[in-house]
This record gives C-alpha cells, sequence and structure tokens, in this order.
C-alpha cells in the first residue's frame, strides 16, 4: 500500500458538477485501486504508517483517458497538407494516390513491428501529457489480414508501454478499391467476417464505423451494429461530420457507447443520445484540420443532459494531433466549452464512452490512475497553450 499526501486532488466525481477539489489531500492506493481519498486531517490512523509519498501541494487528475484515436497508422500525409494548402483539390490529391488510400497502401506495406515502430512516438507524446487510457481503431488496413493486424499491433501497444488500450473495429471506415462495385460484399466478408475473426481471437472491444455519404449509410451500419450485439460487443459511430444521416439516432437506438464529431447532429440525434447515455465525443482537431465553420451543437447537448467527452482523433489525413492538453484547449476556444467541462471530457464522461466505470475519478474502488500536475489549478491544464506541465503518472498504483 502507499500513502500520498500534500496533493490537491480534483476528483472529478460524478454529481459534484465541477472539478470536486480537496485541498491538502491524501490518498491510499492499494495494489492498482484507490482505497482512500479526503482531507489529510481526517485520515484514518490506520493508514498514517504506511510508506508515503509527498506531492508537495501539486495538483491530482485522474489519468487524462484518449477515447477516439486512429493512431496505429502505415507512413503520414504530410505532403498532402502541403499540397492543399498549395492548391491542390481533394479530387486532385485522390486522383495521386493520396487520400486515405495512400494510408491504407502503406498499412497494408507495413508488417507489425513496422507499425508499432511508427505508431510509439505518437503514444509516447501522449503518455507524457498524462494519458493512462487509449483507445485505438482499426481502419487503414480494409482487409481481414491487416484490419487484425492494426488491432494486433494496438495490443502490443500496452504491452511495451504503461497504458490501458481498447481497440475497437473499424473496417466499415472506407470501401476499398477492390470492392468499389460490391459494397455489400465487403460488408459480408471484411467488416462482418472479419469482426467475428478478429473477436474469436479477442482482439475487439468495441465496433464502430463510418456513417456519411462518402462512406457507409445509416442502414449499412445498422446492418453491421446488429451483427456486433450477436457477439456482444459495444458499438460506437462516427456521425453527423459532414452532413446529418441521423446516424447518431440509430447508433443511441443500438445502445452505442458514444457518436463522436456530430458537427451536423440534428434534434432526434440528441435525444436519442439523452435517453440511451450515449456520449457525445467532441474532435476539434478534425474541426480544426479541415477548417470547418458548422459547431456542434454544444448548448443543446448539455441542455439534454447528454455527456461530452473530447478527444484527439490522432490519424495521418484529418487530425495529425498528438497533444490531450492541446484538445483540451480547443475544444475550450473552438468549442466554447468550459475548462470543467474539457477536464471532465478527458476523464470521467471519456471513460464513459469507452464503457469503462473504473476509471476517470478519484474516489474508493477506482483504479489508481493519476496525472500529478506541477500546477495549481485544474483550469491551467486547458488554458496553456504548447506548456506541459505533468509531474508524473501513476498507472495501476505504480509510479511511471
Amino acid at each position: 500500500m502507499l500513502l500520498l499526501t500534500r496533493g490537491r486532488l480534483a476528483r472529478m466525481g460524478e454529481g459534484s458538477g465541477g472539478y470536486d477539489l480537496i485541498d491538502d489531500a491524501a490518498m491510499v492506493i492499494s495494489a492498482d485501486k484507490i482505497e482512500w481519498v479526503g482531507a489529510i486531517s481526517v485520515l484514518p490512523a490506520q493508514y498514517a504508517d504506511l510508506p508515503h509519498h509527498d506531492l508537495g501541494g501539486r495538483l491530482v487528475t485522474p489519468g487524462l483517458i484518449d477515447c477516439h484515436t486512429h493512431i496505429v497508422f502505415g507512413g503520414d500525409r504530410a505532403r498532402e497538407f502541403e499540397m492543399r494548402l498549395e492548391g491542390a483539390t481533394y479530387e486532385e490529391i485522390a486522383r495521386s494516390g493520396g487520400g486515405i488510400l495512400s494510408s491504407v497502401r502503406n498499412t497494408r506495406e507495413a508488417d507489425e513491428e513496422a507499425l508499432l515502430t511508427q505508431s510509439l512516438p505518437r503514444v509516447d507524446a501522449l503518455l507524457a501529457e498524462g494519458v493512462t487510457t487509449l483507445e485505438i481503431k482499426s481502419g487503414y488496413g480494409l482487409t481481414v489480414q491487416d484490419e487484425l493486424k492494426m488491432l494486433r499491433v494496438a495490443r502490443r501497444i500496452a504491452e511495451v508501454r504503461a497504458v490501458t488500450v481498447r481497440t475497437t473495429w473499424l473496417a466499415a471506415h472506407a470501401l476499398p478499391p477492390e470492392y468499389k462495385d460490391d459494397r455489400a460484399g465487403y460488408i459480408r466478408d471484411v467488416v462482418i467476417a472479419g469482426m467475428q475473426q478478429g473477436h474469436a481471437e479477442g482482439l475487439i472491444d468495441a465496433v464502430d464505423g463510418f456513417c456519411e455519404g462518402i462512406a457507409f449509410s445509416r442502414d449499412e451500419m445498422a446492418a453491421i451494429f446488429d451483427a456486433a450485439a450477436q457477439l456482444g460487443l459495444p458499438v460506437k459511430l462516427h456521425a453527423e461530420q459532414l452532413s446529418d444521416l441521423h446516424g447518431a439516432e440509430m447508433a443511441a437506438q443500438h445502445g452505442a457507447l458514444s457518436s463522436d464529431h456530430l458537427e451536423w447532429l440534428g434534434q432526434d440525434g440528441i435525444d436519442a443520445m439523452a435517453a440511451s447515455g450515449t456520449v457525445a465525443v467532441l474532435l476539434p482537431g478534425a474541426f480544426y484540420t479541415l477548417r470547418e465553420t458548422k459547431y456542434p451543437p454544444l448548448q443543446a447537448l448539455r441542455d439534454a443532459g447528454v455527456p461530452i467527452a473530447l478527444a484527439t482523433d490522432c490519424n495521418p489525413g484529418t487530425s495529425p494531433l498528438t497533444s490531450i492538453l492541446l484538445t483540451m484547449n480547443m475544444g475550450a476556444t473552438l468549442f466554447r466549452m468550459t475548462p470543467v467541462e474539457c477536464l471532465t471530457g478527458v476523464t470521467r464522461h471519456a471513460a464513459t464512452a469507452l464503457g469503462l466505470r473504473d476509471r476517470g475519478q478519484l474516489s474508493p474502488g477506482m483504479r489508481a490512475d493519476l496525472a500529478i500536475w506541477d500546477a495549481s489549478h485544474p483550469a491551467e491544464l486547458t488554458y496553456r497553450i504548447g506548456f506541459n506541465p505533468l509531474h508524473a503518472r501513476i498507472v495501476g498504483g505504480e509510479f511511471v
């Protein structure tokens, strides 16, 4: 057991409506769980003689959670970024071999070792900013073999780094060239058959899809979600990013953990998400990179009581973002979220978006994932730009 003393704890407790701060606080950690939290003045006598670590008045929050990433992929698309700024259109870039198919080609060509080597620096950037739980999607292989390869790499990341990884099957991300005239065949042979194989191999924690005019329809995604339900797999959805196809409403009807992006979300989707407890995951990195002008309906989500999370959406094309702290600042600056909402969005609500009820708060029984900061107030984590005040992480009860 370990006793932490003299910390300023932002407990982020459910129902607190704020940071739920305790000054001059203590925390008892037993194995990988939090056993006791409170003011040091009321520390039970049974804990007084434990080995202790003096936090020196530092701020302590739950370990941060990035609940939406595509962080495993081959190659990069920096040259396409340059081409767009030089005036090339998306269509011109695609015809020259760019776009998502460029990432698909590079991901297919890379073996597991190469993908792991390329992905770890991106992961390390997030861990260095206090992330202790990370979601990783497939979606750049678009064959059964290559999609499963991505998820095997995601599982390996959790073996070589002190982080919890949740894996998501996202074969319904785009239609590969070899199936351009056979959408039903791709859904049958790759999306659903691969999902079944990945589930049998223990590689899939959840199922996702891109519901958009350039990707998959609401009805196609509903059929995929029905197949996921037969396997007992939870679902989530890229929804209403470019148009309102009412995907979020459909996802909520399937009990989705989250719907993500949501710039074009309508009231029907908001009401359905509120009824089902589906989390709204906002992705300001993609909004910024694509220079979008349609804002997610933040106030309507608030009014309906929909939990709101934030994530990096780290990917090679539309959100090459590996900073959870900058994501928080973008959530505030671009979307006008409050600093409390931003921190809740990368702790408690992000945990809910992954179906994890054992983290995201500093309370007894929760997993002992903590971020310790050289900061005095939680708002500093959202306020600063390009500054990382992380002092240390505690993951599963152990200092990293």
